[in-house]
């Protein structure tokens, strides 16, 4: 509470606005709603949101392998604005849910009748020792971020053999399969050049398992078999040493070690690297964290909503969706797709004072790449539940028309359709 009270008093008020709908967030849950509730006829949207361009960031695995271009992953933001809709240039600082206001960094405070939380997510570099002075340096990358997506097919491009290593957390995490598709990539690249029998990758995860999703699993355990891929599960990066070229890895509450030894220290061990792509930890945006919209039962502040209608717990003017909602599903573009209808049909059945209606099944897919030239869509409902949805194809075969889709038919649907509210 005194952290709360604090961020509010360091801010100063300079002027104030009112929306009736304001959404904290442009990215594509943001522009996505905002572009389904102008085509409802909703005349007074405003969409809090600080940055200049907008990314497609499914692509950066991409580019990190070296078939796409990073520039034609960025496109100016305001041109995506639906038309009608301000566009408040401006970070978020704080929301206090019972004044029903927004606090931004630049002394606005705006005030709103229903809110919809669509902020992304927080990449939280600074938890992994050593990590952020050697970001794009010493053979040290991650896709997670648009500058350093190119290094790391600069860096792979250069690779002569020896350790690639792959890293995942524990957390939850802007798309699941991320982590995987580009150790897999690096792998097919090697076996392409010449040099598999010189490398060695290995998959360093905090997680359990390859795969949650049993139908999922079932295929990536063949690709792991067939690029001799060693699995180090129960592994959390915690440092990495860019001199001596090694990542260190704490063992997880799930490792059979601990679970033998709970009271003991977690066990670390040290693994050398010649190439190293890194997935950082992730959590809700500071703001969130601090706002009364934060999930209490964890320290990661996801807004706390009902997974099925997407309306918060305890404020029913505000609705959350994407990867700062506490919904139980894989963070992907295409679980925001199934989400954003669900929440604009809610918030509008809220607003006339009904109760909300509508259901989201927790439905996501993720394309995952295992080869150049191949991929195998991923879809599933809450509880790891596998839900193809494509007539005829079988999604759990690696496919060349599924790259094709991967490359090419996805992100002409993300711009040309999604974030135009027509799917």
């Amino acid at each position: 509470m005194i952290a709360r009270e604090e961020a509010k008093m360091s801010i100063t008020v300079k002027s104030r606005l009112h929306h009736r709908i304001l959404i904290i967030g442009g990215g594509t849950a943001g522009l996505t709603v905002a572009a389904q509730l102008h085509r409802r006829g909703e005349p007074d949207v405003a969409v809090l949101e600080p940055s200049p361009n907008h990314y497609y960031q499914p692509a950066w695995t991409l580019v990190g392998a070296g078939v796409y271009s990073a520039a034609a992953t960025a496109r100016p933001q305001e041109p995506l604005i639906p038309t009608g809709v301000k566009w408040i240039q401006d970070y978020a600082e704080a929301i206090d849910p019972e004044s029903q206001s927004v606090a931004t960094r630049n002394g606005l405070e705006i005030g709103y009748d229903f809110l919809v939380v669509a902020a992304g997510i927080q990449l939280d570099w600074h938890k992994i020792e050593g990590l952020e002075e050697t970001l794009g340096k010493n053979g040290v990358s991650s896709n997670y971020r648009f500058d350093l997506a190119p290094k790391t097919w600069e860096f792979l491009r250069g690779f002569k053999g020896g350790v690639a290593l792959f890293t995942a957390p524990s957390t939850p995490i802007k798309c699941g399969g991320a982590p995987q598709k580009i150790m897999y990539l690096a792998a097919d690249y090697a076996r392409r050049r010449g040099i598999a029998k010189e490398t060695q990758v290995i998959f360093g995860s905090a997680g359990t398992t390859i795969f949650g999703v049993p139908e999922v699993k079932a295929v990536l355990d063949k690709v792991v078999q067939r690029y001799n891929i060693t699995t180090r599960f129960h592994h959390e990066l915690v440092a990495v040493d860019p001199r001596r070229k090694e990542a260190t890895f704490e063992f997880t509450p799930n490792h059979p070690l601990v679970k033998s030894n709970p009271s003991a220290s977690r066990p670390r061990v040290v693994i050398p690297f010649d190439f190293l792509h890194v997935v950082p930890p992730q959590s809700a945006p500071d703001f969130i964290k601090q706002s009364p919209l934060a999930d209490p039962s964890t320290p990661l502040g996801w807004v706390q909503v009902d997974k099925h209608t997407l309306q918060h717990t305890r404020y029913a003017n505000v609705f959350s969706l994407g990867d700062a909602s506490s919904a139980p599903t894989s963070k992907t573009g295409a679980a925001i797709r199934k989400q954003a209808p669900v929440l604009v049909e809610n918030l509008l059945q809220v607003m006339r004072g009904q109760d909300p209606q509508a259901r989201y099944d927790g439905y996501t897919s993720c394309p995952l790449v295992t080869a150049y030239g191949k991929m195998f869509l991923a879809e599933f409902l809450y509880d790891n539940v596998w839900h193809p949805t494509l007539p005829v194809i079988n999604t759990q075969k690696e496919r060349y028309d599924m790259w094709l889709l991967k490359k090419h038919g996805l992100p002409l649907m993300y711009w040309n359709l999604m974030l135009k509210g027509r799917v």
